[in-house]
């Protein structure tokens, strides 16, 4: 079928005017280059290149999009696949590959990767000699195992026999510029792509701007979600409600928030997060100006713009989490501190025991003299968006989207510390007028498109999020497939979040099956893994019925007990041993039916 649109005989035309326009536009069209194909036939001329990717929350497969486009236009045959697909990709015949990965957790690799990392650091690993290879890796240095992922991919391909094309990029959170210049890099090690020696430099487009993580499937273009307003130029949006979800006596804070994305083009798929530019505490900007002995009003350069000490300090740079160059150079300034003594790397568990609940100016406090602003702005870290699961549907809440946030508040070394999004959100857009947002796309954490597919979903806490959106999603469309939710928290009397909701739901018989675990109305603990294994055979019986297995919350120990469980249910109930059960859990993570949105 032609893609060429036409004027259709119904329209508002003499034959004559339809007969003109109809020749226009396919004059139009013939003219029009075909957008590329990636992953599609290749140039006769073009040197293979593999694009893998691992990514939890779409950043990596964004820069791995970029990158194949990128190598297209250069010369090269890129096919784009997950690291999962190491099938597919099938390194051991050779070849050259860009492998962009983030980390999970503590040096986890992400979901489309776990598989991966299995096959690679098996015993049964074949040698890859024939293969070339560059590694890129998405991390956060406050964690201690720094973009561990991509190190132990690069340390374990290497000892394979794979030869490495250039030295091993490691970004942080703020990672578009370390990125682009990285891959800026690469194509000076991976040759022109042409076998013919032709070259293409004259056509690439190094200088087009990263994405924002926007990557959504194997080998397309990314998608602009609509509008103008993305990450690099996020949507002011206004706060319509802001609603405190506990209940007296609970010990948390957990909040509503109803944001209106009228007149933005911005939409979201549930499983979606949406991207919060957070603003710093006023207060604690002025204590960290006050402790450094400047002016509000001093000018200070950020990038090309020259701007007030305070207004850099509120919106650009990060006045908590202090960097490692920071630590470094007070570490320097002030010898004799109790943070000299922990920079070594063999106490960095000791450091990171120390610098919980320490901010920036927690360091400078340390300093024998005030540190100078030139010095001082270059040691931070840049103020980055914050990601948070959307919590409604968008058929369900037209031109608006939800979002159910803790507020983190605690005291620690003689001060109150906050959250700097999440007390921002509780606190202070009201002042601000709006707050800026972005839809960040979900990496598949989404519900099944079968609608008669059941569903598990297991979410505790502000787990909940995503889970309310499919719940919303699933009623809007009218799915007939059964839904089971296993939430969790402390106290039912005072943190059942959306409690009259889900209750309506289960009492409907939308909800099919509602299973709850507070920890804290019994003697003995229960969590969510708890509820899943006292209930395994139904679990199971759901499991091969085709259900679909998902988990929000808690990376470090909620998601890993969850994990835990669910291969215990395999176990007992299906009857398999260890090795068979972890197989099983791998194919349903293969087959998509086991997805996780952790943090």
């Amino acid at each position: 079928m032609s893609n060429v649109p036409f004027i259709p005989d119904s329209a508002p035309f003499t034959a004559e005017q339809r007969a003109w326009l109809n020749g226009f536009l396919a004059g139009i069209f013939s003219q029009t280059p075909s957008p590329p194909q990636l992953n599609g036939a290749p140039d006769a001329n073009a040197e293979p290149l593999l694009v893998l990717f691992g990514s939890q929350t779409g950043s990596a497969e964004g820069l791995a999009n970029k990158v194949a486009k990128e190598a297209q236009t250069r010369g090269f045959a890129p096919r784009i696949l997950a690291l999962n697909d190491f099938e597919k990709a099938n390194l051991a015949a050779g070849g050259k590959a860009v492998i962009i990965s983030s980390t999970w957790g503590d040096g986890e690799p992400p979901d489309n990767a776990v598989n991966f990392w299995s096959w690679l650091n098996a015993d049964t690993a074949p040698r890859l000699e024939n293969l070339q290879y560059a590694i890129l890796g998405l991390g956060d240095k406050n964690y201690s195992d720094f973009c561990g992922a991509s190190r132990k991919f690069d340390t374990r391909l290497a000892a394979l026999g794979a030869k490495r094309l250039a030295p091993r990029g490691e970004c942080d959170v703020d990672y578009e510029g370390p990125a682009k210049s990285w891959i800026d890099g690469l194509w000076e090690k991976l040759g022109s792509g042409s076998t013919n020696g032709a070259s293409q430099k004259g056509n690439h487009s190094s200088q087009s701007p990263l994405p924002g993580g926007e990557g959504q499937g194997e080998g397309r273009a990314l998608p602009t979600k609509g509008a103008a307003y993305d990450k690099s130029n996020p949507f002011p949006a206004r706060l319509l409600k802001n609603v405190l979800l506990n209940k007296p006596g609970s010990g948390k804070e957990v909040r509503h928030y109803e944001i209106a994305l009228n007149g933005s083009g911005l939409t979201y798929e549930a499983g979606d997060a949406l991207g919060v530019v957070p603003v710093n505490c006023p207060e604690l900007v002025d204590d960290v100006i006050a402790t450094l002995k400047a002016k509000p009003d001093e000018n200070v350069k950020f990038g090309d713009n020259i701007m007030s000490l305070r207004e850099a300090l509120t919106h650009h740079f990060d006045v908590n989490k202090p960097s490692q160059e920071l630590l470094a150079a007070v570490a320097k300034a002030a010898p004799q501190s109790e943070l000299a003594a922990l920079l070594a790397p063999e106490k960095r568990d000791d450091l990171k025991k120390w610098l919980w609940g320490r901010h920036v100016i927690d360091l400078l406090e340390l300093l024998p003299a005030p540190m100078p602003i030139s010095e001082f702005i270059p040691l931070l870290k840049k103020l980055v968006p914050r990601l948070y699961s959307i919590s409604s549907s968008p058929k369900a809440h037209l031109g608006e989207v939800h979002l159910t946030v803790g507020a983190v508040r605690y005291g620690s070394h003689g001060r109150e510390r906050k959250g700097v999004a999440s007390t921002f959100l509780a606190d202070r857009v009201g002042d601000t007028k709006f707050v800026k947002v972005f839809v960040q796309p979900s990496h598949g954490f989404k519900p099944p498109a079968n609608g008669d597919v059941p569903i598990i979903m297991v979410g505790p806490g502000t787990g909940i999020a995503p889970f309310r959106a499919f719940l919303e999603e699933r009623q809007a469309t009218g799915a007939k497939g059964k839904n089971w939710l296993i939430f969790g928290d402390q106290k039912r009397d005072a943190d059942f979040l959306y409690e009259e909701l889900l209750t309506g739901w289960q009492k409907s018989g939308f909800l099919t099956r509602l299973d709850l675990a507070f920890s804290r109305d019994q003697e003995k603990k229960i969590y969510v893994q708890d509820r899943m294994l006292e209930n395994a055979a139904e679990m199971w019986s759901w499991l091969e019925a085709g259900a679909h297995f998902y988990v929000c919350g808690d990376a470090s120990r909620m998601a890993k007990d969850v994990d835990a469980a669910l291969h215990k249910v395999v176990e007992t109930i299906g009857g398999k041993s260890a090795d068979e059960a972890k197989a099983y859990v791998a194919k349903l993570k293969s087959d998509k039916r086991y997805q996780r949105d952790v943090y």
